[in-house]
């Protein structure tokens, strides 16, 4: 999931990947870098997605070295949303742009499965989202600091992670601003479990 907050974006995802019944990764990071200060969360097949964030990262570098500008948030999903769109009977991939950039701060973009650029002050995804839309949108208020966002994606991802069989791990979270970029990992038996 990702959040906006005036001045930047915190995202935050869990670590398991599964094939079917079976954890093949107890600690993947599903959160992955496409440039500085733009991200992407991803699900869905792992392959798919870690090809797309490829496709999307090598062009972006290309658009970067021939513009000699910074790579703006919305270029970014625009890019995700093409690959995705254009490939739907292919993949299967959801995707969440977030990052920060001198023209509008921080921005969270959906990307659905099938395509679709979807604009959002946050953005959920991934089996385990299902589990938390009603606490998602009791939890979230406009205006929250960072320190509130952080804390909504935390609580949000360890009540998905109790409910979801395919989601576990570990949360890790990234914190995008003009700063730069701040990573976090919150370890398993240290989840705020408890009732909503």
């Amino acid at each position: 999931m990702a959040v906006a907050y005036d001045g930047g974006v915190i995202m935050g995802a869990d670590s398991r990947t599964s094939t079917g019944i079976y954890i093949s990764n107890r600690v993947s990071d599903k959160i992955t870098a496409i440039d500085e200060r733009i991200f992407c969360c991803r699900s869905g097949s792992a392959a798919d997605t870690q090809a797309i964030s490829d496709m999307v990262t090598y062009n972006l570098n290309q658009h970067r070295m021939t513009s000699g500008q910074p790579t703006k948030v919305a270029t970014a999903a625009n890019v995700f949303n093409m690959y995705c769109y254009h490939n739907k009977a292919q993949l299967s991939a959801g995707i969440i742009v977030a990052g920060w950039d001198k023209h509008k701060g921080g921005q969270v973009f959906a990307i659905p499965v099938g395509g679709g650029l979807l604009e959002r002050p946050y953005a959920i995804g991934g089996s385990g989202s299902t589990y938390i839309y009603g606490f998602c949108d009791a939890y979230f208020r406009k205006g929250m600091t960072k320190a509130q966002c952080e804390e909504f994606v935390v609580k949000a991802l360890s009540h998905a992670m109790a409910r979801d069989g395919s989601s576990g791990g570990v949360i890790r979270t990234v914190n995008i601003c003009e700063a730069g970029i701040e990573k976090k990992m919150l370890p398993g038996n240290k989840l705020p479990f408890g009732p909503l």
